[in-house]
């Protein structure tokens, strides 16, 4: 649905295929629909698997969704004779627990659809050594650890470009625009910047909101109203004179959930705080994270073995993060060091006022985080894959 980042156009080395989706099937029960969508999309992809040069490895990147890809991708793998890389993010089974319950006849279904399809293929990465021990304990599926490394443009916004950033936003989205006009008639203003219009210099305005960030698909495996809930407390922190700055809580993504949310979204009626849930373009999301103050994950696991690559991306913009607690959340948050954990709305409430009180000041446990952050040098993707899984496959270099 959107448009991929510039990056991987431009690539020689990457050739877009894209498959239709299947619309305007609403005859018959509900299971029957899934069932011919399932069958058409393994047409569709097997297809256009057979149709490409003989590959030496078939990636699966990343599951779920798995089903029917795992299967079409081993099929396609012995014909062109490949190998079958399956990195595995998660499990398709219990993301399907969390709508139907954990012993319906499709997840019990897609539970052995994920184990038979798994312990046939060549190699396995995963993305915890949680997940790493489920596989091999459970599935008897031999899995190397490949943690989530943030891609080169996930970094610190400078301050020219988040301007030009809000500004762009300002045209579609009351909170992005500055709450006054400029003194000077020559200055652009935004909710967070000003440039001036003599020397076209760009500073952060004067009692500026602080500027909190998520993002969502909108599932299940989500539950916001935690965040709202811990919104309406800093509110009332706010009315009982706590000095807290105004805040702009943005919220990205898409997912079927949205529409509901967006309902309780309006019947909150704030003073200090303006939410909206934009749709952002792939180059423009890496850029308001970079420029945000905060961000906060709502992702709990529904298998409790994944983790939230969102974190990973405002990690990589050197973004302090309050995440929601789940089992093997410590392998990439550790609290009071990069991030903070929480487990309920009224723990999370507590923290946004910790670190934006006496906001913006240089000095407190938000701009400690970020430090921190900034000096923790992890590695990058690319080199993440070459020290990782090219001696899985073995290449030397």
């Amino acid at each position: 649905e959107s448009r991929p980042h510039r990056d991987v156009l431009r690539s020689a080395h990457i050739r877009l295929v894209p498959v239709a989706e299947l619309h305007g099937l609403r005859v018959g029960p509900k299971l029957f629909q899934y069932v011919i969508k399932v069958l058409v999309q393994s047409v569709q992809l097997l297809y256009t698997l057979l149709k490409i040069d003989q590959p030496s490895y078939i990636l699966l990147q990343q599951n779920p969704p798995g089903l029917p890809s795992i299967a079409v991708a081993w099929v396609a793998g012995l014909f062109w004779r490949s190998k079958l890389i399956i990195d595995w993010h998660n499990y398709g089974y219990t993301i399907m627990s969390l709508s139907h319950g954990r012993n319906h006849p499709l997840v019990q279904i897609a539970k052995w659809y994920e184990k038979l399809f798994g312990r046939l293929s060549d190699y396995n990465l995963c993305v915890t050594d949680a997940m790493k021990e489920d596989l091999w304990m459970n599935c008897n599926i031999k899995a190397v650890t490949l943690y989530d490394k943030p891609a080169s443009y996930f970094k610190e916004t400078p301050l020219e470009v988040r301007h030009c950033l809000y500004m762009k936003l300002a045209q579609d989205y009351e909170p992005f625009r500055a709450r006054a006009e400029p003194v000077d008639s020559c200055a652009e203003r935004s909710a967070f910047t000003e440039r001036d219009g003599r020397d076209g210099h760009v500073l952060e305005s004067r009692g500026r909101p602080a500027l909190l960030i998520s993002s969502t698909s909108w599932t299940e495996d989500e539950d916001f109203s935690v965040l709202l809930k811990a919104l309406e407390d800093y509110e009332r922190f706010i009315d009982e004179g706590a000095k807290l700055p105004a805040l702009v809580c943005v919220i990205t993504g898409k997912g079927p959930l949205k529409d509901y949310y967006n309902g309780l979204i309006q019947k909150l009626h704030f003073k200090h705080i303006q939410i909206c849930t934009p749709w952002l373009e792939a180059e423009d999301y890496p850029l308001l994270l970079g420029s945000a103050d905060l961000g906060v994950c709502l992702h709990k696991s529904s298998s409790g073995l994944d983790l939230p690559m969102k974190v990973v991306d405002m990690f990589g913009c050197c973004l302090p993060v309050c995440a929601i607690h789940f089992e093997c959340l410590h392998e990439l948050v550790k609290h009071n060091e990069n991030g903070l954990i929480f487990r309920d709305s009224s723990e999370l409430a507590e923290q946004l006022k910790m670190l934006f009180l006496e906001f913006p000041a240089q000095k407190g446990k938000l701009q400690s985080l970020r430090q921190k952050l900034r000096a923790s040098r992890e590695l990058c993707w690319d080199e993440s894959w070459d020290q990782t899984v090219l001696p899985l496959l073995g290449h030397k270099e």
